[in-house]
């Protein structure tokens, strides 16, 4: 018998039925890095992604086929977005033969920015990620972003004769994206309500001038981890496409061995 007939009557193990009568409500395939593009305003940018992939299986179901999901990595072929996601979800639980399940990927992605003074422009890298989940008839697709930002103390400025303590602080918004293309939130927007709402935003490359600037801004902009994290909710708060959000700011400590940390969730 060739190889090619013999494959015809290999046993597919994972459709037969399991006796034990136990609803899994995640299984998948985890941190499977693949290429991948993402759309960044009007362009499309490559990167890699990091994606974690998983159905529900049925009770009866012995097993899910793993190998499926790694297909339908490869199939990918446009940028991908928030609204592109909501509809490769669809086709994903179809090739699993799924009711329910979750997309995760997250990614690096760049956005060129501008000094404040000398103008001369870089790429500063942000930390991107992606989620869509069916459950229950209902998808959602939540958008998130890091972003790092500078901190300046306003108690160490108040106390201090000169100078204040500062350091860089990681702004991570999460936010649930409309199924309207109208509706759309852009990477760049979200980028923005963590930069405005700092004591400064940094750039990857910055002449003397900047850095005097920077400095002196920060200084008249001081921000505790509550203010940052209570401006930037005030953003989201402002914005009629968001609904559900969640927001984390994380100080890097200057003086301590510890960041200080806070959260914002709204439903």
């Amino acid at each position: 018998m060739n190889q090619v007939t013999s494959t015809l009557h290999i046993p597919d193990t994972q459709s037969e039925r399991d006796e034990r009568h136990l609803l899994i409500q995640r299984v998948g395939v985890k941190d499977v890095r693949y290429p991948l593009q993402i759309q960044v305003g009007k362009q499309a940018q490559g990167t890699v992604g990091q994606w974690t992939l998983d159905v529900a299986l049925p009770a009866e179901k012995k097993g899910t086929h793993m190998s499926r999901f790694v297909a339908w990595l490869d199939a990918l072929k446009t940028p991908l977005d928030a609204q592109s996601l909501r509809k490769l979800h669809g086709e994903m639980l179809t090739r699993l033969e799924a009711v329910d399940g979750r997309i995760e990927v997250r990614f690096p992605f760049f956005i060129r920015k501008r000094a404040p003074v000398s103008g001369i422009e870089s790429m500063l890298d942000y930390q991107g990620a992606l989620m869509s989940e069916t459950r229950d008839g209902r998808t959602s697709v939540w958008a998130e972003v890091a972003v790092p930002v500078k901190s300046l103390c306003p108690c160490s400025k108040e106390i201090s004769d000169y100078g204040a303590h500062n350091q860089r602080s990681l702004v991570t918004i999460r936010a649930e994206m409309s199924e309207s293309p109208d509706a759309a939130v852009s990477w760049q927007e979200l980028v923005r309500y963590a930069e405005e709402s700092a004591s400064s935003e940094i750039w990857p490359l910055l002449k003397r001038s900047d850095e005097k600037w920077i400095t002196e801004h920060a200084y008249e902009n001081p921000k505790f981890v509550e203010d940052l994290v209570r401006d930037v909710a005030l953003r989201l708060n402002a914005d009629a496409r968001i609904a559900r959000y969640a927001v984390d700011v994380e100080n890097f400590e200057s003086i301590h061995n510890h960041s200080a940390y806070a959260r914002i969730e709204h439903n």
